[in-house]
C-alpha cells in the first residue's frame, strides 16, 4: 500500500483557497493528481495551476490510490463517503484498500465516524487537518496534525511533506482533529487577550511598538503577538498591515471555536475562556469580520471601548 499510495493517483476533492494550492504543490512534486470541485471558480483556478479536473467526485476517485478531501464540514465528508441524492458514495467507488486522507477541519466525533465507515468498507483512513492558512498552503509550509494508525501515518507522510513543513503524528483516528481544536482554541483566546492589551495600551498612552517590544520579550510572548500582531507596524508581515485581509478569516476562527465548544461539551471540560472566545468570534463573523483576518477582532474591541 505504501508504494502505491506514494506513486499512484491522488484524487483531490475540494480545491478552494486551501485545497487548490495544496494540490498544485503535489503536482509540482511530481504526483499524479486528479481534482474535483463543484464550484466553477475553483475549477477554473485549479486548471490555471495545471491541476487536471474530473467531471465528478466519483470519476476522480475511481482508480485512485489516495482520496484526499478538503471539505467545509464533517457532514460534507460523511455525505461524500456514504453518497446520497443520486451521487454514489466514494467508499463504494474506490478500489479495495484505498487510502482516505481527510484534511478538512471537522468535529472529532465526525472524524472518528468517517474513519470507522472507511475501515468497515475495506479502506484505510487518516485525519490530517492543517494549520498555516492560505499563505502556508501556497508556500508548502503547512503543519499537519495527523490521526492514524502508525503504518498509515508512514504511508501518507511523504505526501503530506510535499504540502507542509511540519508533520505531527498525534495518535489514532480523530487525534489530528483533537489537536487542531485544542490548538485553535488557544489561538482564539490568545488573540482576544493580545488585542485587548493593545487597546488598553492605547488608552494608557503606550505606543504599539513600546508594548510590542516589552510583551514580545516577556511573559506575554505568543504567536498571536509576534507573528500575527493585530496592530500594524511591529510585525510588517501581519494582516494588520493589509487592512486585515486574511490570512485566517474570522469565519474560519468562528467555525474552529464552535468545534472546540462541541468537544468541550461532549467531554464535560469545565472551560470558561474557550466558550467565551467562541461567542466573541461568532459575533465578529456575523458581520464583515467573516471575511477579514481573525486578528481584526481588535477593531471590534476598540469600537466597543469607552472613549
Amino acid at each position: 500500500m505504501s508504494d502505491s499510495a506514494a506513486s499512484g493517483t491522488i484524487a483531490f476533492l475540494g480545491l478552494g483557497h486551501m485545497g487548490g494550492p495544496m494540490a498544485a504543490n503535489l503536482i509540482k512534486a511530481g504526483h499524479s493528481v486528479l481534482g474535483y470541485d463543484p464550484v466553477p471558480a475553483a475549477v477554473e483556478a485549479a486548471k490555471a495551476h495545471g491541476i487536471p479536473m474530473a467531471a465528478s467526485a466519483a470519476e476522480a476517485v475511481a482508480g485512485a490510490a489516495v482520496v484526499l478531501t478538503m471539505l467545509p464540514s464533517g457532514q460534507h465528508v460523511l455525505d461524500a463517503y456514504r453518497g446520497g441524492n443520486g451521487a454514489p458514495g466514494l467508499l463504494s467507488v474506490a478500489g479495495p484498500d484505498t487510502m482516505f486522507l481527510d484534511c478538512s477541519t471537522i468535529n472529532v466525533d465526525e472524524a472518528r465516524e468517517a474513519a470507522a465507515i472507511a475501515v468497515e468498507a475495506g479502506h484505510r483512513s487518516v485525519d490530517a487537518p492543517v494549520s498555516g492558512g492560505v499563505v502556508g498552503a501556497e508556500a508548502g509550509t503547512l503543519t499537519f496534525m495527523v490521526g492514524a494508525l502508525p503504518e498509515d501515518f508512514e504511508t501518507v507522510k511523504p505526501i503530506l511533506e510535499r504540502m507542509g513543513k511540519r508533520i505531527v503524528h498525534c495518535g489514532d483516528h480523530g487525534a489530528g482533529q483533537a489537536a487542531k481544536v485544542c490548538n485553535n482554541m488557544i489561538l482564539g483566546v490568545s488573540m482576544i487577550a493580545v488585542s485587548e492589551a493593545f487597546v488598553l495600551g492605547e488608552k494608557l498612552g503606550l505606543t504599539h511598538q513600546a508594548l510590542f517590544d516589552v510583551a514580545a520579550n516577556a511573559s506575554g510572548q505568543c504567536w498571536a503577538l509576534t507573528t500575527n500582531c493585530p496592530v500594524p507596524g511591529p510585525v510588517p508581515t501581519s494582516p494588520a498591515n493589509r487592512d486585515y485581509q486574511p490570512g485566517f478569516a474570522g469565519a474560519l476562527m468562528a467555525k474552529d471555536l464552535r468545534l472546540a465548544l462541541n468537544a468541550l461539551e461532549s467531554t464535560g471540560v469545565a472551560a470558561q475562556m474557550g466558550p467565551l472566545a467562541s461567542r466573541i468570534y461568532d459575533e465578529f463573523a456575523a458581520g464583515d469580520g467573516a471575511g477579514r483576518d481573525f486578528s481584526g477582532i481588535i477593531t471590534d474591541i476598540r469600537d466597543k471601548s469607552a472613549t
